[in-house]
């Protein structure tokens, strides 16, 4: 990939999961808890993985743009981070257990890693944040083994340079799990180049989590997460940056994901 980069091994195929295709972007069919089990169950093996935690907005990207294609199909496992996601997968005659969603995923992987004596490495975020974020989980989780946290300036995608600084810090402490909160496509593309060097390393990317953990950004009400207008909290909370992504991008895609959901439904039956 890089050729002055660490000598790199090839990571150990992970266990296949069951899997719904959703205009071609492959989701896994399991829960939040049994996705730890399966994550953790790969640990104890020598085991790392790539897990994309993929929306609306991903599912978009995915269609229109080549690149994010091949980006997203090179993770090892992706899980619905949306209710559309998981509605559109329903009208297509296919069921999801639910959503994952990254933010709330944080505090499970936090608390399983607690009690295996897992480590956790923070990559990414506002300096306040990622601290703020590091400080909570802490506290939260006394037992908790936080190897190390940083805040590089990343490009996207990321320059040579870059990935080399970021790997030789975590090849130093070679963290069992690693948050990066980059945004994506920005944190995808740091851990696909971060991936063959650290194959006993699970890699999520977690976007803005870190500042919900820290409480800079305050989530939606439980009831505005089931009916899946989470996206309305999120935008008036960050209306100039995100109105055009919700507005503009993401709900005349939607309308699109569902016509494709229920032609695909009518034209190619299904049992589940």
């Amino acid at each position: 990939m890089h050729d002055d980069l660490p000598a790199a091994s090839a990571p150990t195929a992970t266990p296949v999961l069951p899997e719904v295709s959703l205009m071609g972007l492959r989701f896994a069919r399991i829960d939040r808890h049994a996705l730890l089990d399966h994550m953790f169950g790969a640990l104890a093996s020598g085991r790392g993985g790539w897990l994309v935690t993929a929306n609306l907005d991903f599912l978009r990207r995915y269609v229109r743009d080549p690149a994010a294609r091949e980006l997203y199909d090179a993770a090892d496992l992706r899980v619905a981070d949306g209710m559309p996601v998981v509605w559109a997968c329903r009208a297509q005659g296919e069921r999801l257990p639910g959503r994952v969603p990254g933010s709330s995923l944080i505090w499970l992987l936090a608390e399983r890693a607690a009690r295996e004596g897992r480590s956790l490495y923070l990559l990414g975020g506002t300096e306040q944040a990622n601290l703020g974020a590091a400080e909570t989980l802490g506290h939260r989780h006394p037992g908790l083994r936080l190897c190390g946290r940083s805040c590089p300036r990343i490009a996207s995608p990321p320059a040579q340079g870059e990935i080399a600084q970021v790997l030789a810090e975590l090849t130093s402490v070679r963290p069992d799990i690693l948050l990066v909160g980059l945004g994506s496509p920005k944190q995808e593309y740091l851990i696909r180049a971060l991936r063959p060097h650290l194959p006993a390393t699970w890699m999520i990317g977690v976007g803005v989590s870190f500042s919900f953990v820290a409480g800079e950004i305050k989530r939606a009400p439980r009831w505005m997460r089931k009916a899946g207008v989470e996206w309305v909290h999120r935008m008036a909370q960050e209306p100039h940056r995100l109105a055009k992504r919700y507005l503009v991008h993401d709900l005349p895609f939607a309308a699109r994901l569902f016509a494709h959901a229920l032609v695909m439904r009518l034209t190619s039956p299904h049992d589940s």
